[in-house]
């Protein structure tokens, strides 16, 4: 019944203050035009209305009412500097505290009993830095100052704690503000409007959020900082700890820009992609697809053969290949660059510290103005029981593992139906194995439309492979020398026998070893960073697979000039990483490639979206390839022509999806790509072809009709 009564009687008072039409004096005219009026009752009897300004300003912050800004205004020209700010500093800090045990007199336990354990990491982080949170929040004020009150009230911070950090945190833009408003008292003519003194004031209400945010970094980085001793001088401007594609790309940069930097890597240059992930697969897919091409050779006219080869071969070509690419990617290279690379394992001391242990066995400290953490990401074991009995390979382990077989795994499981495991499964089968892939989703590939899910299963089971969706995999068990994986599906068991298992179920972050844990730099699936990619130290950074969130060799890069601009000269000026247009691909045949939003992606968001498609079946250069079918697939906003998400599914789909890419990054819509050349015959037709369809959908009817009568009256 009491909370009834607060809501009922602060809706009667915002009833009244707009009823009543009081809302004009909370505005700049309305306060400029009463101005005289209040300055001779303040004349007559200062503390009286000085005591009522107080009251005013108390019940508008507690009922959340328009015209705070104004009401500071107009201390500052009513009381001046000094008694303005002590007034506007208490009524507002009052007012503010009277909303915050409002809102949690009446709503905490509803909210609380609503979400219930959905609200215990907020709860904890508000109970362990809730007083930094709140004085960021009203020294800078990323929210409205009403929210904040309403939303601090459902939070455990203290009420004392929330007046005396609301008093201090708002005591410097009250002081500018009222500033302003003395300032404003003065105007007489229009001349005034140029003088010095108004001009400064409104200087600093522009800049005073800038010095805010420098001063809370400050603080910020104080706290963090602590219990640390910062080196007076520094062997190195960067050290980074990675040499996959995150960490390769960082260092780069740091050395074109003349910086000092080292890179530090323990095992092979160029990461997992070079080495166990991009590179290899590619060139085993490769393989796969003329054996499958020659299997069919029927398709183009020629005589189908059933491909005779040396898997020896095949998995040397796979490691030709890597050897390849790899002075890319090499320590001599980076040397050349202007790169220091040390082979070795790096632990993180201190925020400003790295300790080396090098693979010759010696052991090297460096101290570093800034860090980047670029360890990359590992291949995910399940917990499987008897899985290490049976023995198991991964995508990382599988080249060396299979290098030495004579012939490709005669009965192949993969664990797995994400792109690695779709991928691998349909090598490993153009190329004789009899492969088994289990996913425990209803689906494979479940990030794509089900669709494009479905078009792959189809693909995959085309080339032999057994797809078992929704069978959670159970256990693993040996008789002998036989080999089994025991699966369950709707409530029933089954064993498959296996002569070699590849895990594909996805990959995890590397956080153990590198010292996080002592500098106490929070962990979850990856290293916590913020919009710079700086954890909770601000020098020291993260990037690629280890930052997330997304896992690909070209996000690693794109991550890592983020992270090398910030950490080399943040001091000036931080860059948020853009995740706008993120593109990806899965090289099963047909490919898959996508960019932006997806259909499902839409609908969990609830984004308003057109479909617009056009089949490659219709393609000239698909049907003379003997390549045709597939489909480019564009969703864009109703009714206009631009593009929220592509998904391409065919030949090269990959490649041909650049161009959306390209036009997503600079706000370039269908129309555009309608009106480009596209060259005759090729695949990139199709990205032509689909702007036309969506041109012909939002074709002006009514103006053609008007056309048609005068193209009618034009022939007599």
């Amino acid at each position: 019944m009491k909370k009834l009564l607060i809501l009922v009687t602060a809706a009667v008072l915002a009833f009244a203050f707009f009823a009543l039409d009081l809302n004009q004096y909370l505005t700049l005219d309305g306060m400029k035009a009463s101005l005289g009026q209040f300055e001779a009752r303040r004349a007559a009897s200062p503390v009286g209305v000085g005591l009522a300004f107080f009251a005013v300003y108390v019940v508008a912050t507690a009922l959340s009412l328009p015209g705070a800004v104004i009401l500071t205004l107009g201390a500052g020209a009513l009381f001046g500097l000094g008694l303005g700010t002590l007034i506007v500093s208490f009524a507002s800090s009052i007012g503010a505290t009277l909303a915050f045990l409002a809102s949690r007199y009446v709503l905490r336990d509803v909210i609380q009993r609503r979400f219930g354990s959905r609200l215990t990491a907020i709860n904890d982080g508000m109970a362990k830095d809730g007083v930094l949170y709140l004085f960021t929040l009203r020294l800078i004020p990323i929210f409205p100052f009403f929210l904040v009150n309403l939303l601090m009230g459902l939070t455990p911070v203290k009420t004392l704690s929330y007046y005396w950090v609301s008093q201090l945190g708002m005591l410097a833009g009250t002081l500018v503000y009222v500033n302003a408003g003395t300032q404003l008292a003065q105007i007489t003519s229009l001349s005034g409007i140029l003088s010095p003194g108004l001009l400064l004031s409104f200087a600093l209400l522009g800049v005073f959020p800038m010095l805010a945010k420098k001063f809370m970094n400050f603080l910020q980085s104080r706290r963090v900082y602590a219990k640390w001793q910062r080196p007076h001088t520094f062997d190195r401007n960067l050290v980074v700890i990675g040499g996959g594609a995150a960490g390769l790309v960082t260092s780069y940069i740091a050395a074109a820009v003349k910086a000092k930097v080292t890179l530090v890597e323990a095992h092979k240059m160029g990461g997992d992609c070079l080495n166990y992930g991009c590179v290899p697969s590619k060139a085993l897919i490769k393989s796969a697809r003329i054996a499958n091409q020659m299997r069919h050779a029927e398709n183009y006219g020629l005589s189908a053969i059933d491909p005779s080869f040396s898997f020896n071969k095949v998995m040397a070509r796979v490691h030709e290949v890597i050897a390849t690419v790899a002075p890319h990617d090499s320590v001599e290279r980076y040397t050349e660059l202007g790169v220091e690379v040390l082979q070795g394992y790096a632990r993180i001391v201190d925020p400003w510290t790295v300790e080396i242990k090098l693979n010759s066995g010696a052991t090297q400290r460096l101290t570093t103005r800034s860090i980047v953490i670029a360890a990359g990401a590992r291949p995910f074991v399940p917990p499987l029981p008897g899985l290490d009995d049976v023995g198991y390979v991964t995508s990382d382990t599988l080249w060396d593992e299979f290098a030495k077989l004579d012939a490709p795994p005669a009965r192949l499981v993969v664990l797995g139906g994400g792109p690695i495991g779709c991928e691998l499964a349909q090598s490993f089968a153009r190329l004789g194995s009899k492969v088994t892939q289990i996913e425990m989703a209803p689906r494979i590939m479940m990030r794509e439309d089900i669709e494009v899910s479905d078009l792959a299963r189809d693909a995959l089971t085309r080339d032999g492979i057994d797809v078992l969706t929704s069978h959670k995999a159970l256990r693993c068990e040996r008789e002998g020398e036989h080999k089994f994986i025991v699966v369950e599906h709707q409530g029933v068991e089954k064993r498959i026998e296996f002569d070699a298992l590849l895990c594909a179920v996805g990959r995890v972050a590397r956080l153990q070893g590198y010292g996080l844990e002592a500098l106490g730099i929070p962990t979850q699936r990856t290293v916590a960073v913020n919009d710079y990619l700086e954890t909770l130290y601000p020098n020291i950074f993260a990037a690629g697979d280890v930052a997330g969130p997304y896992q690909f060799t070209h996000t690693a890069g794109h991550m890592a000039w983020y992270a090398a601009v910030n950490a080399l000269f943040g001091d000036f000026k931080k860059f948020k990483v853009d995740y706008s247009v993120v593109p990806w691909a899965t090289f099963i045949e047909p490919e898959v490639a996508r960019v932006g939003l997806n259909e499902q992606d839409a609908k969990e968001k609830n984004i308003p979206y057109e479909v617009t498609k056009y089949g490659i079946d219709d393609l000239d250069r698909a049907i003379a390839d003997g390549t045709a079918y597939g489909f480019v697939k564009v969703l864009t906003v109703p009714g206009k022509d631009r593009i929220l998400g592509v998904t391409i599914v065919g030949e090269h789909a990959a490649d041909l999806l650049a161009e959306f890419v390209l036009a997503m990054k600079h706000g370039l819509g269908l129309n555009k790509i309608l009106g480009t050349i596209h060259t005759y015959p090729t695949l990139a037709e199709a990205n032509k072809y689909v702007a036309g369809e969506w041109k012909r959908a939002h074709a002006p009817h009514k103006l053609l009709a008007w056309l048609a009568r005068f193209h009618a009256w034009k022939r007599g």
